[in-house]
C-alpha cells in the first residue's frame, strides 16, 4: 500500500490497481480499490534469492565459489529474463571447488535467465494467480490502466515485457521504484487525516454494489 501511495495511483477511488514490489527479501503482490487490498500474494523470492539463484549456478555450472555481492554485481550489470539480439557478458570470480585456487569465468545473461528461470516462473504464476482472485471489474481497470512494478528487483531486464507476455496487459517500471515506499510511507505521514483508513480498516474485499 505504502508502494502505491508513493506512485501516486488513487488507492482510495473505485478503480482497480495493481502493484508488485520486488524488494529484498520478499515480493509483494496485490490489487488495490477503495482504500483496501482486494487480493494478494506474498513470496519469500526476490532479490535476495535472485543473488543466491546466481551462486547456485556458478557452482553447479562452474564449479565456481561466489559470493553474495559477486552474485548481485551480475545480476545488475548483465541480468535479465528476457531474450535479445544483444548478448551481454560479465566476469564471475571466486574460488575453483576443486582446486580451491581463484578462477574467473566470463557468463553471459543467457546464464543469468538460466539460473532466474525458476524463481521467476513462481512471481509470474503469483500474478496470475492474483489476477484470477480480482473481481472482474477491478480486472478491466487494471488491463486500461496497466500493472506497476516497484522495488528493486523489478529493475531486472526485461521483466515488464515478460510479465506483459504471461499476463497479457500492460506491465509499466515506476519511476525510481527504489524508493516507492520511502516516499509513500512520506505521503502517509503528513496526510494521516485523510489516509487513516486506508491503514486501520486493513485489507477488505469490495462491498457489494
Amino acid at each position: 500500500m505504502s508502494a502505491a501511495i508513493g506512485v501516486r495511483l488513487p488507492v482510495q477511488e473505485a478503480v482497480g490497481n495493481m502493484v508488485i514490489d520486488i524488494g529484498g527479501g520478499t515480493t509483494d503482490i496485490a490489487v488495490i480499490s477503495l482504500g483496501g487490498i482486494v487480493a494478494s500474494r506474498n513470496l519469500r523470492i526476490a532479490g535476495d534469492k535472485f543473488n543466491d539463484d546466481i551462486a547456485t549456478y556458478a557452482r553447479d555450472e562452474f564449479k565456481l565459489l561466489i559470493g553474495e555481492r559477486t552474485a548481485e554485481d551480475i545480476k545488475i550489470s548483465i541480468g535479465s529474463v528476457w531474450k535479445t539480439n544483444e548478448t551481454l557478458e560479465g566476469t564471475l570470480r571466486g574460488r575453483d571447488l576443486i582446486t580451491g585456487l581463484p578462477r574467473e569465468v566470463i557468463v553471459t545473461d543467457a546464464d543469468v535467465r538460466a539460473a532466474l528461470a525458476k524463481s521467476i516462473k513462481t512471481v509470474v504464476e503469483a500474478v496470475k494467480a492474483t489476477i484470477e482472485d480480482t473481481p472482474p471489474e477491478l480486472v478491466s481497470d487494471i488491463m486500461h490502466r496497466g500493472i506497476l512494478l516497484v522495488g528493486g528487483g523489478s529493475l531486472i531486464r526485461g521483466l515488464d515485457k515478460l510479465l506483459e507476455r504471461e499476463t497479457k496487459m500492460p506491465v509499466y517500471l515506476a519511476e525510481d521504484p527504489l524508493t516507492a515506499v520511502v516516499r509513500g510511507t512520506g505521503i502517509i505521514l503528513e496526510d494521516l487525516d485523510n489516509l487513516r483508513d486506508v491503514f486501520i480498516e486493513g485489507d477488505h474485499d469490495l462491498p457489494p454494489d
